[in-house]
């Protein structure tokens, strides 16, 4: 029997990690990163001497117990750092590790691949000084850089009033958080959000402590460009009222929530089907995470819940991977985690609802703005193609034709966008616009590697 391989080591995958080593297994985990942590809990160079507890607030003690935990576990794991997984075909990972391409064949498979930003484009998107909410932090924690001196936060996310006081914390002087849901749509979510009271009383405390801070917030926003010349300047948006709003600005965080990284189950063979309330295409797992014989899916890479629910999910999908070892099934221990898991995942149902995915604002989009920034492809040409006689009503059509999302990113960025804008132009929904099927590599890669792991 081969050990079973995890990809991932964020919360979800170290908690997969130790379930699997008590039970006296080796685990193969496979990390992209260069250290342990995930996006979320994400370890600088130890060069840079960062007060990550700083940055990291109330989530500090958190943070370094995790990585207390992975220190534990490394003398019982092989752990595979900066490693890619690039394609799956059957059984067999390919893999890209220090420029070289390797194979790894596998029995019992944990996906644990974290999620990524959701964006939303809007004319001046594309300018430098621009950045996804996550990778403003990623520059913060893992470079000790500011992506600007002035910088604004704009989208829908409980991340934006975070970043702003992480940004604000290391001197930067925060423009605006503007975020597009109405206040009143976030009241009418609060009875999701007690599923985690705690959580949603660290996400009005940052909210308060930005207000005490001075910072400009705005709810309801409606955003009407990002300008500049050569780089960002400014961000223009209209108020709740309808007034327009200039905020001057050297760079924008852009954010509207975390979406699954779901290219690698696609990839292994998962089912997906579409959730009305995140309006994306999700893998289908059973209460444990079993995708399918042999293949599991944990943490935000399968449904968004956040570090505590990723570490439960984690713990999950091991126990399953043991029960179809052949292992006695620890009853009491997977239901308390599998109710934990429950609630988390319904919180973050409410989230949806109080920081809502601008599906109205995609579909307004203007003809000249760019929609697929990798291959410069507009609205304008989405729209054109499917005005065609037969012209497509479908995803992966209009990908065909337009290119939109044959990109270096392979749709991670424009997809959900593209997903909404054929929505609206077929007068249908999500679900009959499509899901863009993963392809290899999921990302860019030598083809010189791609050549040698044939």
């Amino acid at each position: 029997m081969a050990d079973p391989v995890i990809v991932g080591a964020g919360p979800a995958g170290i908690a997969a990690a130790e379930v699997l080593c008590a039970a006296g297994l080796r685990p193969i985990l496979i990390d992209e990163g260069a250290r342990a942590g995930g996006q979320g809990y994400r370890r600088p160079a130890e060069s840079l001497a960062l007060d990550m507890a700083r940055l990291m607030g109330s989530e500090a003690r958190k943070y370094a117990a995790l990585h207390r935990r992975f220190e534990a576990l490394l003398p019982r794991i092989d752990y595979r750092p900066g490693t890619l997984v690039w394609a799956i075909d059957g059984d067999t990972l390919h893999l890209l590790r220090d420029g070289r391409a390797e194979t790894l064949c596998f029995d019992r498979l944990l996906i644990a691949s974290g999620a990524m930003d959701r964006i939303a484009p809007l004319p001046g998107w594309t300018l430098p000084g621009v950045f996804t909410l996550g990778g403003a932090q990623v520059a913060l924690k893992d470079q000790g850089c500011l992506i600007g001196s002035r910088v604004a936060f704009l989208g829908s996310s409980p991340l934006l009033a975070l970043a702003a006081k992480q940004y604000r914390e290391m001197g930067a002087e925060i423009a605006v958080i503007a975020d597009t849901t109405a206040l009143r749509a976030k009241a009418a979510a609060l009875p999701a959000l007690l599923h985690a009271p705690r959580t949603l009383a660290r996400g009005l405390w940052y909210m308060a402590a930005s207000l005490r801070a001075g910072t400009k917030m705005l709810h309801g926003a409606v955003p009407v460009a990002i300008e500049g010349s050569e780089r960002v300047e400014a961000l223009l948006l209209h108020d709740a009222r309808g007034r327009e709003r200039r905020f001057a600005c050297d760079a924008v965080a852009l954010g509207y929530g975390l979406k699954p990284e779901t290219q690698l189950a696609d990839l292994a063979g998962a089912t997906f089907v579409y959730d009305a309330d995140f309006r994306l295409f999700l893998p289908k797992i059973d209460g444990m995470g079993r995708a399918r014989p042999g293949l599991y899916l944990a943490g935000d890479g399968v449904r968004i819940g956040g570090a505590d629910a990723a570490e439960a999910s984690g713990a999950l999908a091991a126990h399953a991977i043991l029960s179809d070892l052949g292992r006695p099934a620890e009853i009491a221990v997977t239901r308390r985690l599998a109710r934990r898991v429950q609630r988390l995942r319904d919180f973050q149902r409410g989230l949806a609802r109080a920081f809502a995915w601008p599906r109205a604002q995609i579909a307004a989009l203007g003809d000249a703005v760019t929609l697929c920034r990798c291959e410069n492809v507009t609205v304008g040409a989405v729209r054109a193609s499917m005005a065609r006689d037969l012209g497509p009503a479908e995803v992966n059509r209009v990908k065909a034709i337009t290119r939109c999302g044959m990109g270096r990113c392979q749709g991670r960025v424009c997809g959900p966008a593209l997903q909404e804008l054929v929505a609206a132009e077929c007068g249908g929904d999500g679900l009959a616009a499509g899901r863009l099927r993963g392809q290899a590599p999921v990302k860019p890669i030598a083809l010189a590697a791609a050549m040698d792991g044939s």
